[in-house]
């Protein structure tokens, strides 16, 4: 195995060995990034700092929560966790949650969730500030090949969300949740809206009621 360069680009997708992807992971340099590794490439992504980034992260947690409490959808969500098709593939998805049957497929002691032997997440989100294009582009290519069910991209910037239904390898649009149903995208928009002027817990309460109604 050839020795990559000391210092790495990050935050774009640059051409490697799957052996390479894993000493770029593992250097400790790089301890705070996200890996992502597909086609013979791979992205070490930053973890994003700031204001915007941390709160629509944390309403889409919230959200998702609380819908699935009301219409009592068991669930197990996964805050940055690593999803390994060993050799070929590994993302690190901001969020992600098995919904359903799989609510308890994944054990607790599992760590990066092998893709090989465990299925993959139902619903994988990306919060994008500055990764916008390439959540849209190449990671949604990686999630398709991966075999997830739905995939969000949360604009934080435009205030919007994308959300794709993933079938036999490729994505369309959506604009309900086919994983969550029930749960119109619009009304993820309006909750997105409103927590720029109102608090996580005004928010969260009126998530709550829409659910309720």
């Amino acid at each position: 195995m050839r020795q990559i360069q000391t210092k790495l680009s990050t935050d774009i997708w640059v051409s490697a060995t799957w052996d390479e992807y894993l000493q770029a992971a593992s250097n400790p340099a790089y301890a705070e990034a996200k890996g992502y590794y597909h086609n013979g490439r791979m992205r070490l992504e930053m973890a994003p700092l700031g204001n915007p980034h941390s709160r629509d992260h944390f309403i889409v947690i919230a959200a998702i929560s609380l819908f699935a409490t009301v219409r009592g959808i068991d669930l197990d969500g996964h805050d940055n966790c690593s999803y390994r098709k060993m050799g070929s593939e590994e993302a690190q998805p901001d969020v992600s949650f098995y919904l359903g049957a799989n609510a308890e497929a994944i054990p607790w002691e599992a760590t990066i969730i092998d893709l090989d032997v465990y299925p993959a997440p139902d619903l994988v989100i990306e919060v994008a500030y500055s990764s916008l294009a390439d959540d849209k582009g190449e990671k949604r290519l990686l999630y398709e090949s991966l075999g997830v069910r739905e995939y969000w991209i949360i604009d934080v910037q435009n205030v919007q969300v994308l959300a794709f239904e993933i079938q036999n390898r490729g994505s369309r649009r959506i604009e309900q949740s086919q994983v969550l149903s029930g749960l119109d995208i619009a009304l993820l928009e309006e909750a997105f809206r409103r927590s720029r002027q109102m608090n996580h817990g005004k928010v969260s309460a009126w998530l709550l009621s829409q659910f309720q109604a």
